[in-house]
C-alpha cells in the first residue's frame, strides 16, 4: 500500500464517519510519529507533513552534518562528505532534510501503522457516536428496522448506526418487520465492552410527549405545557396540560378540530386511548377530571395521606374504574393521590346488570353469560364455579376472576 492509497482510504473513511478535518489530521500524525519513535527511538527529528484534501503525506528526517568518520548514528547524523552531495555549500553543523519514503518503513511496519489507525478511527467514531445519542436522550429518533429477535430488534438510523429496541421497550401490540419504519425516542446510551449501546423506547412517557409537539404547534412553540402524562402503553394515557395564553383551550388544541390531532398520535400508539386534560393545582378538581370519563358524584380528600375517597353513581364506577382498572390507577399516579371508588347509595342496590361490567370483563364473556340466562351480577353469583364451567366454553380461571369482579361491587 502506497502513501497516495492510504491517504486517500482514510480521507474517505473520514467523510462517511463524521470525523472532523482537524482531528483526522491530529490522529495521522500521531500513529505516524509512533511508527517513526518505533524505528529511530525518537520522533524529535523528523517533520510530518499532512494533506488530507490532497491526499498524499511526508516525512521529513532532519540530520546533523557531522566530520567524515564522526558519525555516530546514522538516523540523526550524516557525514559531510555525503551532505556536500546533496547541497555543495552544506557545512559542519547544519541539518540537512532527507524525505524518507513510506516504503523505507518496510511491510511489517505499514501493516501496523495500518491496523494502529483503523483502531483509532473506531474509538473516535465510538466516542463521536455516544457524545451524539447522549445529547438527543428524549428526542425522537426514525430508523429502519433491520433485524426483528424474540426479546429485541435491531434498527439502523439515517447514517447506518446501530439502535436497540427491547422488548420491554414496546408497546404490547407491536409488530414490525424487517425493512419497515418505526419512531421511538432515545432512552439511554450505555457503554458495553467500550462500545455504545443505544436503547429505544416506544413505552416512554417521553415518546408521547416528543409525539404531541410534533402533532400540536402550540406544544411544540410552549403556548402550551404538559404537566404530567402517565401510560398504560397500548391501553390508555392520560396528559395533563396547561396554557398561560387565557386565549388558547390546551385541550382543545391537542385534540384538534374533529380529533384531527390527536388521531395521528393515536395510530402510532397503536389505538391507544388518550385522555387529554386541563391541570389544576385544586386537587379536588384535578381528580374529578383525571377520572374522565366517570362523573362524580363527591370527593373527600386526606391530604395528609395523600387518599381521596371518590363517591359515584352505580352506573359511573365501571368507567371510573375503566379496564383492567387502568382508568383509576392512571387517575392516582397523575394527581399523586390513592384514590378509593366507592358506590352511591351502594346499600340500596339489590342487583348489577352485567353490561355495566364491560369496561373490566370481555364482552364475550358476557355473550356467554347471557346464553345461559346471567344477564346481572347476582344471578352469576349464585351459581357455583363448577355448574358455570359445565354450562358455557369458559374456563375455571376464568370464571374466579369474573367472581372477584362481581364480588368487589357488593362488598
Amino acid at each position: 500500500m502506497d502513501s497516495l492509497n492510504l491517504i486517500e482510504s482514510f480521507s474517505e473513511f473520514k467523510e462517511f464517519k463524521n470525523i472532523d478535518r482537524q482531528t483526522m489530521m491530529h490522529v495521522l500524525e500521531d500513529v505516524f510519529r509512533t511508527m517513526l519513535k518505533k524505528k529511530f527511538g525518537t520522533d524529535e527529528h523528523c517533520d510530518v507533513i499532512i494533506n488530507i484534501d490532497k491526499g498524499d503525506f511526508e516525512i521529513w528526517v532532519n540530520k546533523e552534518i557531522v566530520p567524515d568518520g564522526e558519525v555516530e548514528d546514522e538516523n540523526i547524523e550524516i557525514a559531510y562528505s555525503e551532505a556536500v552531495k546533496i547541497e555543495p555549500d552544506f557545512e559542519v553543523g547544519e541539518e540537512v532534510s532527507e524525505e524518507m519514503k513510506f516504503m523505507d518503513f518496510g511491510r511489517r511496519n505499514i501493516l501496523s501503522l495500518r491496523q494502529n489507525l483503523i483502531s483509532r478511527i473506531l474509538e473516535l467514531e465510538k466516542d463521536h457516536l455516544y457524545k451524539v445519542y447522549k445529547d438527543r436522550i428524549g428526542e425522537i429518533v426514525t430508523g429502519e428496522v433491520y433485524q426483528v429477535w424474540k426479546k429485541e430488534i435491531l434498527v439502523l438510523d439515517d447514517e447506518g448506526n446501530e439502535l436497540l429496541l427491547p422488548k420491554s421497550e414496546q408497546i404490547p401490540s407491536d409488530y414490525f418487520k424487517k425493512g419497515e419504519t418505526l419512531r421511538a425516542v432515545v432512552a439511554k446510551v450505555d457503554m458495553r465492552n467500550s462500545s455504545p449501546v443505544i436503547i429505544l423506547s416506544r413505552t416512554a412517557p417521553e415518546f408521547l410527549e416528543r409525539l404531541f409537539e410534533l402533532e400540536v404547534p402550540e406544544v411544540f412553540d410552549g403556548l402550551i405545557t404538559i404537566k404530567n402524562i402517565e401510560r398504560a402503553p397500548g391501553e390508555r394515557a392520560k396528559v395533563a396540560v396547561e396554557s398561560y395564553d387565557d386565549r388558547i383551550d390546551p385541550v382543545g388544541a391537542c385534540v384538534g378540530m374533529k380529533g384531527s390531532r390527536i388521531h395521528g398520535i393515536v395510530r402510532e400508539l397503536r389505538n391507544e386511548n388518550i385522555d387529554v386534560i386541563n391541570y389544576t393545582s385544586n386537587p379536588q378538581l384535578y381528580i374529578q377530571r383525571a377520572l374522565s370519563p366517570a362523573k362524580i358524584s363527591n370527593i373527600e380528600l386526606n391530604e395528609e395521606e395523600m387518599r381521596a375517597d371518590v363517591y359515584l353513581k352505580p352506573d359511573q364506577v365501571s368507567l371510573a374504574i375503566g379496564r383492567g382498572g387502568h382508568n383509576i390507577k392512571l387517575a392516582g399516579r397523575l394527581t399523586g393521590y390513592e384514590i378509593d371508588v366507592y358506590r352511591e347509595g351502594a346499600e340500596d342496590i339489590e342487583d348489577v346488570d352485567l353490561e355495566e361490567f364491560a369496561d373490566e370483563i370481555d364482552s364475550w364473556i358476557i355473550d356467554e353469560l347471557k346464553e345461559i340466562g346471567c344477564d346481572s351480577a347476582k344471578s352469576v353469583l349464585e351459581l357455583s364455579v363448577e355448574e358455570l364451567v359445565s354450562r358455557t366454553d369458559l374456563e375455571e380461571e376464568t370464571i374466579k376472576e369474573v367472581f372477584k369482579i362481581l364480588e368487589a361491587e357488593f362488598e
